[in-house]
């Protein structure tokens, strides 16, 4: 899976903040200290939470998943080495190879904070909104049903849509095995799934948000056993009438953007409480108290507060008013907070990979349907527009002035450094076919599809200073070659994604998974992250390969064999990874960092504050 990262994205400026009436939690005292009691921490980041369900289309983003990540508990997450640690929620055992079955074993002290169990009721549910096997309704049929930001109104009495996608979760067909007390849960897939390790009730998504607050949003049911209950026998009868509303309540009613009135909103099962929560300003966690499980925090209170400008966030480090901050990383923020006394500056390669993707559904200029179906004349248009795009100018001009080692990246699956991106890179073409702007070879691509100035629309970020000098590079290079280039820049650009209103989209995906089938749903026809409407049967094929194969040389044959496809279709271009600067005040202890969500909240169990 991949999560948006908005970048510097947040019109919510330091001033702004300062000028507001409501002051964050410990601004104003002594940031308390010796990691005990009343101990504070201050951390800066970029865009405001907006929903505790971190597994629909418009809750999956960095900035819901590092906060429900502090809420809850898990079977299992990554350390900084990437390695997969056991989750303090209980255990994942594989029962059986053939066919492949998966139990999961909650520990008797896993309770929500309201006093209910987490049990099995949980992650079935997780399993049904994620698996796409109970939707009635199809991706593209509920797509006039989303507001301006993206998220999907309650569909229809009877119709059921739960907004999320994940392959793996889809080959479990069949209901599971629930022990009476449900505290044990054996799901058997299909065929074998090579990523089942990460598959349901992993990192940040954990279970899930609770069945019993589901049922009770979308059937009325008060008593949490009922509700829990009523949720399961909707799921194992396929009841699409309870269906239709549990999924709207899935869907939407874990969204708010400010301190919900309803406090089952936030009803959680890990170590930290939400206490408070300013509309774009701040979000306050605390210790909570009731906490049964094995997990021991070494900060009593964490207020996440919102600053999309870079360096006023690194401004606020040196005026004592944030403790650590991950913005967005250039050369200016390296240089201010390298001056500071006191601070730690921790720099390398972050999780997230700046990308160009084109879209091929939306009759632009990408898409056959202009041409009356041409899918050729279609082909060539994409690849002369990709072939002004300026790689190695954006890197040498934007992203090595502040890692003077960082290099292009050149494939679309796997990051630099692991053990499968040589082998991929050398053998998916995009390097040969789309190294750096090349004006003149793309004029020829337009003449031969008889093509004059296609007008190219562009999404991307205009609050985001890295990506606005990009847009401004790729304009002038597209230009040079004949296109039009329309700019589309928007702050809500995360919103409208998908939408149909462009025909280039310049953005950032965060990895959350090091598994070999996360990239699944960016490329596969008609899934939840492909927002291009790119589709090849024989990448589809390939990916339904790839989930049940687990022989490793043929996984990175597979791999290498989709990016072929993805190259020779000019589905897009892959820019860079992200630098990633972790800024932090000597007072903080204990911050490290890994390459895929949530970054540095990896293990902020183990923060302490002197």
């Amino acid at each position: 899976m991949r999560r948006r990262e908005f970048g510097a994205g947040v019109a919510v400026t330091a001033a702004a903040m300062i000028a507001a009436s409501c002051t964050p939690p410990g601004e104003d005292d002594d940031n308390g200290g010796d990691g005990g009691a009343g101990s504070v921490l201050n951390i800066g980041w970029n865009e405001a939470f907006r929903s505790m369900n971190t597994e629909t289309t418009n809750g999956n983003a960095v900035s819901n998943s590092i906060i429900t990540y502090m809420m809850n508990d898990n079977f299992g997450y990554y350390d900084d080495q990437l390695e997969v640690q056991p989750g303090a929620l209980g255990t994942i055992e594989q029962v059986s190879e053939d066919p492949l079955q998966i139990k999961y074993t909650f520990a008797d002290d896993a309770t929500w904070s309201d006093g209910t169990p987490v049990d099995a009721a949980d992650i079935v549910l997780q399993w049904a909104g994620i698996s796409s096997n109970f939707n009635t309704e199809e991706e593209g049929d509920v797509e006039d049903e989303r507001d301006d930001e993206g998220e999907l109104e309650d569909l229809s009495e009877g119709s059921v849509f739960f907004d999320a996608a994940s392959p793996g979760a889809a080959l479990i067909t069949d209901f599971p095995e629930i022990s009476e007390d449900r505290k044990e849960v054996t799901f058997t897939y299909s065929r074998n799934f090579a990523d089942w390790d990460v598959e349901l009730g992993f990192g940040a998504d954990g279970v899930g948000v609770p069945a019993h607050i589901t049922g009770k949003l979308a059937l009325g049911e008060e008593d949490p056993e009922a509700a829990k209950q009523a949720v399961l026998d909707a799921i194992e009868n396929e009841d699409n009438a309870a269906l239709s509303e549990i999924a709207n309540a899935w869907n939407t009613g874990f969204n708010f953007t400010s301190m919900p009135e309803d406090t089952d909103l936030i009803v959680h099962n890990g170590p930290y409480k939400m206490v408070d929560f300013v509309e774009g300003q701040y979000l306050t966690l605390e210790r909570e108290e009731n906490y049964s499980g094995p997990t021991e925090v070494g900060v009593d209170q964490i207020t996440v507060r919102i600053n999309g400008d870079p360096m006023a966030s690194v401004q606020a480090i040196e005026n004592g008013e944030l403790d650590m901050i991950q913005p967005q990383a250039t050369a200016d923020v390296l240089s201010a907070a390298e001056a500071i006394d006191g601070v730690t500056v921790d720099g390398g390669e972050g999780a997230t990979y700046e990308h160009f993707d084109l879209t091929f559904d939306n009759g632009g200029p990408f898409d056959p349907e202009t041409y009356g179906g041409d899918e050729e004349t279609a082909k060539l248009v994409r690849q002369a527009f990709l072939k002004t795009l300026p790689r190695e100018q954006i890197l040498e001009t934007i992203i090595q002035p502040l890692n003077p080692d960082a290099t292009l990246r050149s494939s679309f699956t796997m990051a630099p450094g692991s053990p499968m991106y040589d082998p991929i890179v050398a053998g998916n073409g995009m390097d040969e076919e789309f190294p750096g702007s090349d004006p003149d070879a793309a004029r020829a691509l337009l003449e031969e599809a008889g093509v004059e100035s296609p007008a190219v629309r562009v999404l991307y970020d205009d609050t985001n200073e890295r990506r606005v000098q990009q847009f401004t590079l790729i304009k002038e290079q597209a230009e040079a070659a004949g296109f039009e280039i329309i700019d589309e820049g928007d702050v809500n650009w995360g919103s409208r994604s998908g939408d149909g209103t462009y025909d280039g989209f310049l953005f950032g995906w965060q990895a959350t998974s090091t598994g070999v089938t996360s990239s699944d749903a960016n490329y596969r026809s008609g899934q939840q992250n492909n927002y291009g409407g790119y589709s090849n049967e024989e990448v589809d094929e390939l990916f339904d390969e790839l989930q049940v194969e687990l022989d490793e040389d043929r996984q990175l044959e597979i791999l290498t064999e989709v990016e072929k496809h993805l190259v020779d279709d000019a589905f897009g271009v892959v820019l860079f990874q992200h630098p990633q600067l972790t800024i932090y005040r000597d007072r903080v202890e204990n911050v490290s960092n890994t390459t895929v969500s949530p970054t540095m909240f990896w293990n902020y169990w183990e923060w302490q504050v002197s």
